[in-house]
């Protein structure tokens, strides 16, 4: 579950701590061409008012309907749609495809005590299972040690006992962008957008300065000294964007040592080749180099810097998706 966009289980305990009624709806099972995977979450309250999408817009009325009554008699909710492609289509669900939802009121079936420990995990960027059976209810909260094929992979869903429900809350996914030049402006904006965490590295004060890069996190030290302090990961990206060796180059070789799943760096052709023969000097092997995506971002032919980080960003998205 690495959608970052709404924090839905930290807006569930204020509107609850605010005096709303408010129940959570998680998608926990999915079939077909179902619009949203599982783990996505609709926060709704006694009055209907909603965040968050389990559908993408086909079934929320519906779920609504029904998380009303939940909070009125306090009780969950097993909801299923598009069993068939007519029962589809009458809730909306015009793709054809089959989704599960849960339905848990705050307070009743969702524990205040356990949204509140879910709510700390994530605001402290620690992994945590949510884990309820979906027949008994009583949910609780667990480690990666418990489920860790599913911590690796991402992985919310059902398991083989057919009743226990694992939704897992990892970190966000982040982006190291080594580089505050134009690029790395649209490029920032849209990673927030696609749920990841953004960090502009520039030891360069007049490039990554807060007048150009308002509310994003900023580190101006040199990016080998960076890398060795944000210690890119497994849930990591990490671009080059400056054309400067002196900049670039400590970035790759830390990053090529790292766990991280996706490295890109800015330039042509030829300034790859040159590239690589610094990095072979160095000692990485042909493996090693060919971890880098170069040059940066699938082949759209972009030319705008928001053209060029749609590719950049595309490529990410790829490459992260065919890796689980």
């Amino acid at each position: 579950m690495t959608e970052n966009i709404t924090d839905l289980p930290a807006l569930a305990l204020k509107w609850h701590n605010g005096g709303r009624a408010v129940a959570l709806a998680t998608v926990v099972q999915t079939w077909g061409s179902a619009p949203r995977p599982v783990g996505s979450q609709l926060l709704i309250d006694a009055d209907g008012m909603m965040e968050g999408s389990v559908s993408g817009g086909c079934v929320e009325g519906a779920v609504i309907v029904e998380a009303i009554d939940a909070l009125a008699d306090g009780k969950p909710r097993i909801l299923e749609f598009g069993v068939s492609d007519d029962e589809a289509f009458a809730v909306g669900l015009a793709c054809g495809g089959e989704i599960k939802v849960l339905v848990e009121p705050v307070g009743t079936a969702l524990p205040v005590s356990v949204l509140r420990a879910l709510v700390d995990h994530r605001a402290k960027a620690e992994p945590v299972a949510y884990v309820t059976d979906l027949q008994a209810g009583n949910p609780e909260l667990r480690g990666p040690a418990d489920y860790p094929d599913r911590f690796r992979m991402d992985q919310s869903g059902v398991a083989e006992d057919g009743r226990t429900f694992v939704a897992i809350h990892n970190p966000p996914l982040r982006l190291l962008v080594v580089g505050a030049v134009h690029i790395a402006q649209p490029l920032i904006a849209m990673a927030r957008a696609c749920g990841y965490a953004p960090i502009l590295i520039d030891p360069r004060g007049a490039f990554g300065s807060a007048a150009r890069f308002p509310g994003e996190t900023i580190v101006d030290d040199w990016p080998d000294e960076a890398m060795a302090q944000l210690t890119p990961d497994a849930r990591t990206a990490v671009v080059t964007l400056t054309h400067d060796p002196k900049l670039d180059d400590p970035a790759i070789m830390a990053v090529l040592r790292s766990d991280a799943f996706y490295l890109g760096c800015l330039g042509s052709t030829r300034t790859h080749a040159k590239r690589v023969a610094r990095l072979q000097a160095a000692g990485f092997s042909a493996a090693e180099i060919g971890r880098i995506h170069a040059p940066v971002g699938l082949d759209i032919g972009g030319r705008q810097p928001a053209e060029i980080a749609v590719s950049i960003m595309a490529q990410i998205i790829q490459t992260l998706r065919q890796r689980t």
